[in-house]
């Protein structure tokens, strides 16, 4: 049922996501758009390449939080509204709030529209929605980055991951969370496109957890 309320907190949802996180720390730590810089994305991939992991880390932990902030609240609105926490409506209107953060994030209108690509919040709207298989993409990031150091490459195997999680190891039997997995997978492809050319070609910058600049 599509009330006033439940569109207002669509609004309030995409305003999270909206929270230039890279931006601001960048500007207000370093001196630095981080868009002007590296691959030109308001985002914690860029800001590990640019900045480093004592800006990256902070910048990847918020995003993330927005994500998961902005799907809970739907716990805002009374199951009168959008029915029973575990319903299938319920649900739903999770992913439409997380939706409308990682919009927030990609076309943020704090800086200019001009924002990231939205993996981070990605996770916070999953871990949200589904935490086995969110903690699942967790081990996969991880020890993809630990591996291979790039943070990009860990980002695309952990967003298919949680397609695998959602449909073979936690089976979710809900029509619209299969098909966002599917769409996330997409989503990743279109905005990682520059650095999948970049891995291919060698060129993709690499972190290395131990040391405070890029690698």
């Amino acid at each position: 049922m599509v009330t006033v309320y439940s569109v207002l907190v669509l609004i309030l949802a995409y305003l999270f996501g909206s929270i230039p996180t890279a931006v601001w720390i960048g500007q207000a730590f370093y001196g630095i758009d981080v868009r002007e810089y590296g691959s030109g994305n308001a985002g914690a991939t860029n800001t590990f390449r640019v900045l480093g992991k004592q800006a990256g880390i902070p910048v990847m932990l918020i995003d993330i939080l927005k994500g998961w902030t902005a799907t809970n609240l739907a716990y805002l609105l009374g199951t009168s509204t959008i029915g029973h926490h575990n319903s299938v409506a319920f649900i739903n209107y999770q992913l439409a709030l997380g939706i409308a953060a990682v919009m927030g994030h990609l076309f943020p209108v704090f800086a200019g529209f001009r924002g990231g690509k939205g993996v981070a919040t990605l996770f916070g709207m999953v871990l949200a929605i589904n935490l086995h298989a969110a903690l699942l993409c967790v081990l996969v990031f991880i020890v993809v980055l630990l591996v291979s150091k790039y943070v990009s490459l860990s980002s695309i195997i952990a967003g298919f991951t949680y397609l695998a999680g959602v449909t073979v190891i936690f089976p979710v039997y809900i029509k619209s969370v299969v098909i966002y997995s599917m769409c996330i997978c997409v989503l990743i492809l279109v905005t990682h496109q520059k650095n999948i050319e970049r891995l291919l070609k060698g060129k993709e910058s690499k972190v290395n957890l131990f040391k405070s600049k890029v690698a």
